[in-house]
């Protein structure tokens, strides 16, 4: 079988026996690829280096039966290196490759639009070009859309009436109107869905001038909107850094159900 290469993120590493490695790469053409890294784990390895999580990489590789072989690699973009030195961007990066892996599908499957909004994710939070958390939440809501899981935030999830819509329901979609609304949908403050359709259409100067109770209700929707599609709660979640200066307010103005937060929300929105 001949040879092929692709640009890929390493979003995963394991250890094989004594020398190797299994890398799950994102790639571009091939979508989620798993392959063996043979001897990167020796002190003289050509490429070991080059295949560490968050690195961008020129990869060629040998189709294997099981699992296809690593025989070349070059650096693109070392993100890494400005990432992991920093504990709010090495959680916010982990946390983009992890649910970069869970909405890439079946392996093999072309993700184009993932892979590349994967790659300026993390170009964008080792730049430091917008706070991380801004960074995360744009990209869970952008990936949801690529992955057909965009929550409705201009229009009834339901019946489609246009908004704006004051209420939320995870399991039905997103916002619905007074008239689809379910039991257990939640009421954020005013703001939130706008918010979240800010991030969403890349509206940064709006997004960036949100106050800290928005970005934090908006989080804890989109994090459960993502967790719920997904049917796992994400690992990474939990270890994001978040302002919590506003932690009084927000539990007097937060989001309401029947004048009490709603449990979902708010585990997600504690991530």
């Amino acid at each position: 079988m001949r040879l092929y290469r692709d640009n890929a993120v390493v979003l995963r590493l394991h250890k094989l026996g004594e020398a190797d490695r299994i890398v799950t790469l994102l790639t571009r053409q091939h979508g989620l690829v798993r392959a063996v890294a043979k001897g990167v784990r020796r002190t003289k390895s050509k490429f070991g280096a080059r295949l560490e999580p968050f690195a961008h990489i020129d990869v060629q590789l040998h189709p294997g039966r099981s699992l296809d072989v690593v025989t070349q690699v070059h650096t693109i973009d070392a993100f890494g290196a400005d990432i992991v030195d920093d504990y709010g961007r090495y959680t916010t990066a982990c946390a983009i490759l992890e649910t970069a892996e869970r909405l890439a599908g079946e392996e093999r499957a072309p993700a184009p639009r993932l892979h590349t909004l994967t790659v300026g994710a993390l170009r964008a939070v080792g730049e430091q070009t917008r706070p991380a958390e801004l960074i995360l939440d744009a990209y869970l809501l952008r990936a949801m859309g690529y992955a057909g899981w965009a929550p409705a935030l201009g229009e009834c999830a339901r019946c489609a009436a246009p908004g704006p819509h004051r209420a939320f329901h995870v399991a039905a979609g997103g916002a619905v109107c007074v008239h689809c609304r379910p039991p257990g949908a939640v009421t954020p403050a005013p703001g939130v869905l706008d918010f979240m359709d800010a991030l969403a259409r890349g509206q940064w100067q709006d997004a960036e001038s949100a106050t800290p109770t928005t970005r934090s209700q908006a989080s804890g929707l989109i994090a459960a909107h993502l967790q719920w599609h997904l049917e796992r709660q994400l690992r990474t979640l939990p270890l994001i850094e978040r302002d919590r200066s506003h932690a009084a307010v927000g539990d007097g103005e937060g989001v309401r159900q029947d004048g009490e937060r709603d449990s979902t929300t708010r585990s997600a929105s504690s991530a």
